[in-house]
């Protein structure tokens, strides 16, 4: 059974980018941990902007959740996309706090050349 609030995170990315249902999703003191900078980003803005950025790069792609793993206030989802030809496979490890608001965003990625290929697209979003 998928928890709420990783359903309002995929109605999210399915209903085009809702900065405000991003909002409400977040934590006041969310901290999101990126595979490309080492330091962790604290606070709903910040996260909220490396994840609208991550949205956008990934859109009009063939992004898609290919498993999804669960705990009671946390979740894994492993997904897949190609960005210019080059596949690219990684986990969102999710946790939310009892208020059902997401206050962990932890994003792995593999293979390093698709985190290549995604790290100037995200430099440039985040601009």
């Amino acid at each position: 059974m998928t928890a709420p609030v990783i359903e309002r995170w995929h109605a999210f990315l399915a209903g085009g980018h809702d900065p405000d249902a991003l909002d409400a999703l977040l934590a006041d003191d969310v901290v999101f941990y990126s595979p490309a900078v080492f330091s962790p980003q604290e606070g709903r803005d910040k996260t909220a902007m490396y994840l609208n950025a991550a949205a956008k790069v990934f859109a009009g792609t063939d992004f898609h959740y290919v498993g999804e793993w669960s705990a009671e206030r946390s979740a894994v989802l492993e997904f897949a996309a190609t960005i210019d030809g080059i596949y690219v496979n990684g986990v969102d490890m999710i946790t939310w706090n009892e208020d059902g608001r997401i206050d962990s965003f932890k994003v792995m990625m593999r293979p390093f050349k698709g985190l290549q290929a995604i790290m100037p697209r995200m430099a440039e979003q985040l601009q």
